[in-house]
């Protein structure tokens, strides 16, 4: 036996890697004979144990790994023997569930039926059909997880990531890494964007860009710190923080604890040896951290000391079913006391091990061994061993029930214990997985809703697909989400507001908007929806509904700092974690009761919180431990679930069985098991600040729980709060309740205390004086405060803003009450009585006072203040008291009208700070900041007494009421009280608050005073102020005006005064007083850049200019009738000046370097000057010697002189100018001054410019300069003031007025002085438009564009030719009869994106087209008669044309890709052309031809050309094309022009396109043009002008008008324009609709969308009308407009049809009136009337006789030598001919004749052959095409005459082409002669009186008159 035992009591070997096994590093372990190999260990090592250990039940190896597989028959029948070992029940043998751990109970097992809705995995389980392919691995195995899918197709406003999916586009290369592979942020390019911060914002360090006020505000708004860097100065920390050297405040207890929490480092500097608690472990680095972190493979102190000297063990520690030998080896439990030493040195068989020799009673045979479940014989010994489910009890025989629900993970949800077992199951909303544990949320995918600072995203955790929901936003820190609603809230701590959207990212609105300062929670309670949020500034939690009403309080005692916020609707529990000095997680009821801490240790930073509902436990995640733990909803469980690999978690959210957290230091999402913490994995990273997170759920708002309020908000008034048991009514911060469901509805008393950026109130009404924010709007530094209770109102300044405001004590019907002349406004006073307001000012040194709603202003005191601070106001006795804390501090008393001012403290004061007055007592209390006490005294001064003089750190407020006194302390961060007469029983109100401020108390019951004010104002006009008895009261005036001898009335304004610009006001300054005092002109209008300032001092008016509004405005002084006079055409208007004497303004403008004058109210304005000038800036007039003056400060600075009238210009200085800006004219001294800010000089020189001297020198930088009596006053824009100076001397510097910051132009006026003769006083000087006057006498002028008749001083009415061009905003004009070419803005209203224009000169209109409404218009010139003619079914209508005569309407839509025409007013519309159309542009009409053209700029750029009815369509042009934008027709030499501003050039063809020649080969950016006499004119939008050119040379090109932004077309208004007819010109061609003039005849057609009036086709035919008509109706059925009761209105004809205005071929065609019978059909349908064939006989027999004395005449045309037949005279028949007698009429024939005559001519007439006839035609057209044959219609037989209506161009220009032989070379000759300008034939054009309206700018009436006749 004892040979057996040495045999089996070998020793386990530990061998290292051979061959065998195969070990970690690629090797193998092999044992000996008679040995089992073991696996290999996690250290690469192995073990081997004798054979006859395997599979003895024992685990020798440590790891099972000799058990495994084993078949031991240890199993009852009654069990399954599971391949591991393992016994499990024979009834969960295939039930689904693998219970063996091995699936070894699920093989081999029948397969189950799935259902229908079931999907069936590959190992058998059954799971629902919706979680196929969902993103979780419901099988188990992963198999409903392999999907094929196609890859999403991204949209083309989406970016494809490498991995397939899709994001934003324009969060490519955005410098965040959206796709999850990074793909979007790879290959872009390196430099970034720099980003510059304006002057009111705060550059971050990454260069994001915040308001200048959140730097160094305590607050984050960075992200990364930077904005609270090197803000040591500016917020001291509170008590139990360390304060960084950056500013930020951090908890004391992280000082010198090794972790850098400053984000400068600052609090590890100058360290000494950091103590550790018990449970850390100190690092070499000083740092702490846990002691279990200590030795467990972690460097967690950052330099691995917490891993240095571990023991290191060559093998694992033993497992627990393992013994431990002495030698450090392990082996099975069942080999102690086995009778073995299976330990090398026995030690399992000591007695110590209580080993005894075995027993033959003791066998597994007898009575199962006395074991309650399975027996095990070892060697003899039993061991007893207990079934799954059950545990070994410790009398070793009993087994005992395992509760497996009371230990985690064992369930997702919910668990109930069963004997030997458990049963998992799932709360409402979810379904248990097939894994029997696991359960599953119903409904759509989750999705993880987080905030990213400046946007808010969602993404997919299962399939990472990432999607934005808002951006642009500033700080967004914390947000949930309403599910039902459809709402996501989130809080914003840059702009410090709660905002709320849908979830789909729409209607962005604003919650909670004040009092708060740093939101960081936020939760909705879903069921009762209320929202709660927390704020670690104000340190409060509260609550309202959703929309931000009815806003409590809920919790704000011994709260620090309040973060994270999670609630439980339905247990009515809300949850929260404060990360102050002690920091804790606490949670109450939801009505705030029932507080309760539930955790408070071990807690630096806990951050996030979240509730799992369903698992009823709550987690967090602490930022300082990096760690993630858990605990019941008590408090109760507490453990941690991640403690490692969390460098900074910030936010936690649970979804089924998954933790999702975000974390700051590797932005990131990431995911780990809620149970385990294993499975971690990243979401997201690489995202820009990852902020809040939750999951977007309907399980994570489940609808299961209870409204505790019902339906009816639980009867309440206002608030419904759940509560744990039932609910609880509740009031608005500071409201009282009036019993248990109604609030009171205002607040009778309350404490009113500023701090800096809110106003804040505590109700007394209440009993716990819980303090709530006003919600006002853009407080910024409130200071002083004061109250009425009659108006509700309270007031406060603010020193930022530097104003006086007042609000509701609601906070409704705020406004600003006084806005300007305020530096520093730090008192405040309510004077109950007479309701004014006084205030002092510490920046103006004065006292001011005013009505309460801030009108009838007036100075009081003004002189010996220095910093005047706190003020008070005893209407009682009249008084009125101030702190003055200057060089001299004192307490100073006087009447409220100023009077007996005196001195009552100057003795022991530092820093007087706060006043009260105690009514009841008349005392005088004030608090002293530099003595840090409270004092009082009587009213006089008398009996000072110490009331407070211990622990006053820094008081500051102060107030009374009742018995107490209360008052702020601005180092202390409190406000407290005490008793007014002892100073005892302090208390503490409030704490913790930063930049206390001023304080009051509100309440109803002021003590009411008698006054004469009272009584009809106490007979004053203006102001009526109070007064110490015996007078009690005084009248007062308003600041600069004087008080007259009544001592009742005020003057009626000011007399002598300077009137200054300040960009955005204007003041006034009044020298009748004896002090300086600025007074805003309360002009109602804006203004944004005031500038240039004039004043009319005869109608008290005064005029500026502003150059961002580009207008010029006049208001009487008194700020009324303000009224714009010139709004167009101003760039930058810098210089202006009133000519008082001659009634006229005067203007410069640097922007258009002009000079203009106009009236007084705008009118008849003209540009006087406008060549060489370059930067004009001050003008001066001198009236009297007719002159005006101005600087021009442009490259070569000068001061120039002109006459009033533009004439004798001269320049007076142009050496030693730098920046000339101000100009001023010394009358008395006959001296022009002027100021230089670049030489820093006041200069003056005679009134020609000599004797120049230096006045003033230096000054800084000057830019107004005036002058009245004895001095001049000048601003200075860097010293910001008004200065005064002695005019001769220069001497006696003052300053008038300081700290005026935007200062401009100035003026001094003096209202007494005499305005002077004006020369144009009597009859307008006789002028009909404009007088100005000159040296000697006076000038009549005409407006911008007319011209002056021979008279030399009557005006045209309008000017005859013009340009009209557009510019998106405008419509402008420039006359082409004046050379000044001046554009004038054609006054057409709502203009916002104008591109194409036309003009109609029947009934002088122009038409345009509107892109940006859609829509084309017209509008008389004047502005007035705007109407849409087309106003739907447009996209991008860019060309627009005119037909003329038969009143069409033709335009191009880019957007539809068509061509349409209607009649002028809109109706009969019809898409013309609509198909091979591609981005169609410019168009173009020649009625007299029937042709229509235009360009099209498409793929394949061209231009076309169609019959007007859109047939015949050619294309003309299509090679050698890319933008074709502008086109235009010559009507004269018959050709077309057009800009091409891809290849920069205009070019030109003939009406076929042939003959193409470009003109103009270097245009940069062409887009329209037209054409005018010998010129080519087109807009050009890179260099932003207007230009022309010779059309016949390309020659010549000029600028006529530069610095136009945005130039679109561009037409030309001219009689010589729109001239000729066509068949449609008389009745509209006999047409029901519309009428197309074709190149040989007519044709009518109908609308698209009928009118209701019958249409016909049939020229003069209308349709019968149905049966049931009567005749009679018929003919009333049409309009009488068009001379036939049939036919239907339309636009204005064009023809009159008078019969001195037809021709023969009218007559021949049926145009005439007196034709009309003819070619009428019946009415009656009988047919052709008699009259049609006696008209056609006719006819043909006048063209015979027509045609014969032709050939006669020509025949004899060779023998005229009278060198003056060149010379022509004709008639122009076009519907603007005049009915003047012409010599020869132009007979005109049917088309018919050209067929006629052309066979003739060839066939007998060999003397004038085709080609003659070609040359004579024009020469330019040079083509053979016989479109040009319908010309010889216009042939007369006269005096040589050539063809009507041609230009012919110079003939060096032209290759003469076709016979000439048979011309004579007298005829070549005179065929040949060239006019001086180059023209041989022009348009003959009279025209009719104009109808319409007058022109713009010229303030006069039309006078119609008739154009005369031109000839050559």
């Amino acid at each position: 036996m004892q040979r057996l035992t040495l045999l089996f009591g070998f020793l386990v070997a530990t061998v290292p890697l051979t061959q065998g096994v195969t070990g970690s590093g690629g090797s193998e372990c092999s044992c000996g004979r008679n040995h089992f190999t073991c696996a290999v260990s996690a250290f690469g090592e192995c073990t081997c144990i004798p054979a006859q250990w395997q599979c003895d039940g024992d685990n020798d190896c440590g790891d099972h790994s000799d058990e495994d597989g084993c078949m031991l028959p240890t199993c009852s029948p009654l069990e399954f023997h599971c391949d591991n070992g393992k016994c499990i029940r024979r009834s969960w043998v295939c039930d689904g569930d693998n219970d063996c751990g091995d699936d070894s109970d699920e093989q081999d097992c029948p397969p189950r039926e799935c259902e229908e809705d079931e999907f069936h995995c590959q190992n058998g389980y059954c799971i629902r059909s919706l979680w196929h392919c969902d993103g979780d691995n419901d099988c188990g195995d992963n198999s409903d997880e392999q999907c094929v899918t196609d890859m999403r197709k991204c949209s083309d406003k989406e970016f494809r990531c490498n991995d397939g999916s899709c994001i934003a586009e324009h969060w490519y290369c955005d410098g965040d890494t959206d796709c999850k592979d990074g793909s979007d942020e790879e290959g872009c390019p390196a430099d970034v964007p720099v980003t510059n911060c304006s002057v009111e914002e705060f550059q971050c360090a990454y260069g994001r860009c915040i308001l200048d006020i959140y730097h160094c505000d305590g607050d984050d708004d960075c992200g990364d710190w930077s904005d609270e860097s090197d803000c040591a100065s500016h917020h001291p920390c509170r008590l139990g923080e360390f304060l960084c050297n950056s500013g930020l405040c951090i908890n004391a207890g992280w000082r010198c604890d090794g972790d850098f929490d400053c984000d400068d480092q600052s609090d590890e500097k100058n360290c000494t040896a950091s103590q550790c608690t018990t449970d850390q472990f100190r690092c070499k680095s000083g740092r702490c951290i846990r002691l279990s972190w200590q030795c467990d493979g972690e460097d967690d102190c950052s330099d691995n000391s917490d891993e240095e000297d571990c023991e290191k063990t060559e093998l694992p520690h033993c497992a627990p079913d393992q013994f431990t030998c002495g030698t450090g080896r392990c082996i099975g439990q069942r080999k102690v006391c086995n009778g073995a030493k299976d330990c090398q040195d026995g030690s399992d068989e000591i007695p110590h091990q209580n080993c005894r020799e075995p027993s033959e009673e003791e066998s597994c045979n007898v009575d199962n061994g006395g074991c309650a479940h399975k027996c095990q014989q070892v060697r003899g010994i039993v061991q007893c061993t207990c079934h799954t489910g059950y545990r070994l009890m410790e009398n070793g025989k009993l087994c005992q029930d395992i509760n497996e629900c009371a230990e985690d993970g064992y369930c997702s949800q919910g668990c109930t214990n069963l004997e030997g077992g458990f049963q998992c199951w799932c709360v409402q909303g979810y379904e248990l997985r097939p894994d029997k544990r696991g359960c599953k949320a119903l409904g759509p995918e989750p999705v993880l809703l987080f905030a990213n600072r400046i946007d808010i995203r969602q993404v997919l955790p299962r399939r990472s697909e990432y999607t934005l929901l808002l951006n642009n936003l500033e700080n967004a820190i914390a947000l949930d989400f309403h599910h039902d609603k459809e709402l996501v809230f989130w809080s914003d701590v840059t702009l410090d507001r709660i905002m709320k959207a849908n979830l789909n990212g729409s209607n962005v609105e604003e919650v909670v908007s004040t009092g708060l300062e740093s939101p960081g929670g936020l939760a909705i309670d879903w069921i009762h929806n209320k929202l709660y949020w927390t704020d670690s500034g104000t340190s409060r939690i509260e609550v309202s509904n959703l929309d931000g009403t009815q806003r409590k309080v809920l919790l704000w005692q011994n709260l620090e700092k309040p973060r994270a916020i999670a609630l439980h609707p339905m247990e009515g529990t809300i949850y929260w974690t404060d990360w102050g000095n002690t920091p804790r997680i606490e949670y109450a009821a939801m009505d705030g009761s029932n507080r309760k801490i539930i955790a408070d240790t071990h807690l630096f930073w806990p951050n996030g919180l979240t509730i799992d509902y369903a698992g009823q436990k709550m987690y967090w995640v602490d930022a300082k431990h990096h760690v993630i733990e858990r605990a019941d909803l008590d408090g109760q469980n507490r453990r941690a679930v991640i403690s490692q690999g969390l460098p900074h978690p910030f936010a936690i959210t649970v979804f089924e069985d998954s933790l999702y957290w975000t974390d700051w230091h590797t932005k990131s999402i990431n995911s780990a098991n809620k149970f385990t913490g294993k499975n971690q994995e990243i979401i997201r990273n690489k995202l820009h600040f990852p902020m809040d997170i939750h999951t977007l759920h309907p399980q994570r708002q489940p609808a299961a729980g209870r409204n505790r309020c019902g339906t009816n908000n639980g009867g309440c008034s206002h608030l419904c709060l759940p509560s744990t048991a039932n609910y609880t009514c509740a009031c608005p911060t500071g409201f009282k309740k009036v019993d248990d469901y109604n609030c009171a509805g205002s607040l009778d008393k309350f404490l009113l205390f500023a701090r800096r950026t809110d106003i804040r109130r505590i109700s007394f009404d209440t009993e716990d004086k819980s303090d709530d924010v006003i919600p006002l709007a853009d407080v910024r530094s409130a200071v002083a405060l004061d109250w009425d209770a009659k108006g509700e109102y309270i007031y406060w300044t603010d020193v930022t803003t530097d104003s006086i405001n007042r609000a509701k004590w609601d906070g409704t019907k705020q406004e600003a009450i006084a806005v300007t002349s305020l530096e520093s406004p730090a008192g405040l006073a309510v004077d109950w009585v007479t309701n004014k307001l006084y205030w002092t000012d510490a920046g103006t040194d004065r006292i001011e006072a005013s009505n309460l709603d801030g009108s009838m202003r007036t100075v009081l005191i003004w002189e010996n203040l220095d910093r005047p601070r706190d003020i008070v106001v005893d209407p009682i006795g009249g008084y009125m008291y101030w702190t003055d804390w200057g060089a001299n501090p004192k307490i100073e008393r006087a009447g409220l009208d100023a009077s007996e001012r005196t001195v009552i403290i100057s003795s022991n004061l530092t820093w007087p700070n706060g006043l009260a007055v105690d009514y009841e007592t008349e005392r005088l209390y004030w608090a002293d900041a530099g003595m840090k006490t409270i004092e009082y005294a009587n009213l006089n001064g008398t009996h000072r007494r110490v009331l407070i003089g211990s622990q006053l750190p820094h008081p500051f407020g102060l107030t009374l009421h009742e018995d107490k006194i209360y008052w702020t302390d601005w180092q202390s961060k409190s406000i407290q009280s005490a008793d007014k007469n002892s100073g005892l029983g302090r208390m503490m109100l409030r704490e913790n608050l930063e930049n206390l401020m001023d304080i009051h108390m509100f309440h109803r019951h002021r003590t009411p005073v008698a006054s004469m004010c009272k009584i009809d104002n106490g007979g004053c006009s203006h102001l009526c102020l109070l007064a110490p008895l015996p007078k009690a009261y005084h009248c007062g005036c308003p600041t600069g005006i004087n008080l007259l001898a009544d001592g009742k009335t005020c003057a009626p304004g000011m007399t002598s005064f300077l009137i200054f610009a300040r960009r955005t006001d204007i003041r006034m300054v009044s020298l009748d007083i004896p002090y300086f005092a600025d007074v805003v002109v309360p002009v109602n209008g804006s203004m944004k850049n005031t500038i240039a300032i004039g004043v009319d001092p005869k109608e008290g008016k005064v005029y500026w200019s502003d150059s961002t509004l580009n207008k010029i405005s006049r208001a009487d002084l008194n700020g009324s009738q303000q009224e714009d006079i010139v709004t167009t055409g101003l760039m930058t208007t810098d210089g202006l000046a009133v000519d008082i004497t001659g009634r006229k303004i005067y203007w410069t403008d640097t922007g258009t370097n002009r000079i203009e004058v106009a009236n007084l109210d705008g009118t008849m304005r003209k540009v006087l000057i406008w060549q060489n000038l370059d930067s004009p800036r001050a003008i001066a007039l001198h009236h009297d010697k007719g002159f005006m003056y101005w600087t021009d400060w442009g490259e070569h600075a000068k001061l120039e002189r002109a006459a009033m009238d533009g004439s004798d210009r001269v320049v007076l200085i142009n050496s030693n100018l730098g920046w000339p800006n101000g100009l001023v004219i010394d009358k008395e001294g006959s001296r022009l001054l002027w100021a230089d800010a670049h030489t820093e000089r006041i200069e003056a020189a005679d009134l020609n410019g000599v004797n120049r001297r230096t006045l003033v020198t230096p000054v800084q930088h000057p830019y107004g300069l005036t002058l009245l009596d004895s001095h001049i006053y000048w601003t200075d824009w860097q010293t910001r003031s008004i200065q005064r100076a002695d005019k001769n001397t220069g001497n006696d510097i003052i300053t008038v007025r300081g700290n005026l910051p935007g200062l401009m132009d100035i003026q001094a006026i003096d209202r007494a002085r005499p305005v002077g003769f004006n020369k144009c006083s009597v009859r307008n000087g006789g002028c009909s438009h404009l007088c100005l006057p000159r040296p000697g006498g006076i000038t009549c002028a005409c407006p911008t564009g007319i011209q002056m008749k021979n008279d030399g001083r009557t005006c045209d009415n309008a000017p005859e030719t013009y340009l009209l061009f557009s510019s998106r905003g405008s419509i402008r004009r420039i006359s082409l009869d004046t050379t000044d070419y001046t554009d004038v803005h054609v006054p057409v209203p709502e203009l916002h994106n104008v591109i194409s224009l036309d003009y109609d000169s029947v009934e002088m209109k122009v038409y345009y087209t509107d892109v940006f409404l859609d829509v084309i218009r017209s509008a008389n010139l004047n502005g007035s008669g705007m109407m849409t003619v087309i106003g739907q079914g447009l996209k991008t209508t860019d060309g627009l044309a005119i037909d003329w005569v038969a009143r069409n309407l033709y335009w191009t839509d880019t957007g539809r890709n068509t061509i349409e025409v209607s009649w002028l007013d809109g109706s009969c519309r019809k898409v013309l052309i609509n198909n091979s159309l591609d981005e169609p542009r410019a168009i173009a009409v020649f009625p007299r031809k029937g042709y229509l053209f235009w360009t099209d700029w498409g793929n394949l750029a061209k231009i076309e050309r169609a019959q007007l009815d859109g047939t015949d369509r050619k294309v003309l042009i299509n090679t050698d094309l890319g933008w074709p934008n502008g086109l235009t027709l010559d009507y004269d030499s018959r050709r077309i022009y057009w800009v091409d501003a891809h290849l920069d050039r205009i070019e030109s063809c003939d009406l076929n396109g042939k003959l193409r020649q470009v003109l103009v080969g270097q245009v940069i950016h062409p887009f329209a043009l037209t054409q005018h006499d010998r010129w080519i004119y087109w807009t050009d939008w890179q260099t932003k002008s207007v230009q022309r050119v010779d059309k016949y040379t390309g020659r010549n090109k000029e600028t006529i008008l530069a610095n136009v932004e945005g130039l679109m077309d561009i037409i030309v208004v001219s009689p010589q324009r729109q001239t000729g007819t066509n068949s449609c010109g008389v009745n509209n061609g006999g047409c029901t609709h519309l009428c197309f003039a074709r190149a040989t005849d007519f044709v009518c057609d109908c609308p698209d969308e009928p009118d209701g009036r019958l249409c016909s086709v049939v020229p003069g035919y209308v349709p019968p009308f149905p049966e049931t008509t009567r005749s009679s109706e018929k003919a009333d059925a049409g309009d009488s407009r068009r001379n036939f009761d049939f036919f239907p209105a339309k636009p204005t004809d064009p023809v009159e049809n008078t019969s001195e205005n037809c021709s023969q071929k009218d007559a021949s065609q049926g145009l005439c009136e007196e034709s009309v019978n003819q070619v009428l059909p019946a009415i009656n349908g009988e047919g052709l009337h008699i009259s049609y064939i006696i008209g056609a006989v006719l006819s043909i027999l006048a063209i015979l006789i027509l045609i014969a004395a032709v050939i006669i005449y020509r025949h004899k045309k060779s023998k005229f030598n009278d060198p003056v037949v060149s010379n022509l005279t004709y008639s122009n028949p076009s519907y603007r001919t005049s009915t003047q007698e012409v010599k020869i009429e132009t007979v005109q024939k049917p088309a018919i004749y050209n067929q006629l005559r052309y066979k003739k001519e060839t066939a007998s007439d060999n003397s004038y052959s085709k080609g003659k006839i070609k040359i004579v035609e024009g020469i330019c057209l040079l083509s053979n095409d016989d479109m040009y044959w319908d010309d010889l219609k216009q042939i007369k037989t006269t005096r040589g005459g050539i063809l009507r209506d041609h230009v012919c161009m110079k003939a060096e220009t032209l290759s003469i082409q076709g016979s000439t032989d048979s011309l004579g070379d007298t005829e070549t000759e005179q065929l040949l002669q060239d006019e001086p300008l180059s023209e041989c034939s022009s348009v003959n054009t009279s025209s009719q009186e104009r109808s319409g309206l007058p022109l713009p700018d010229t303030g006069w009436k039309h006078n119609r008159k008739p154009s005369t006749e031109s000839e050559v």
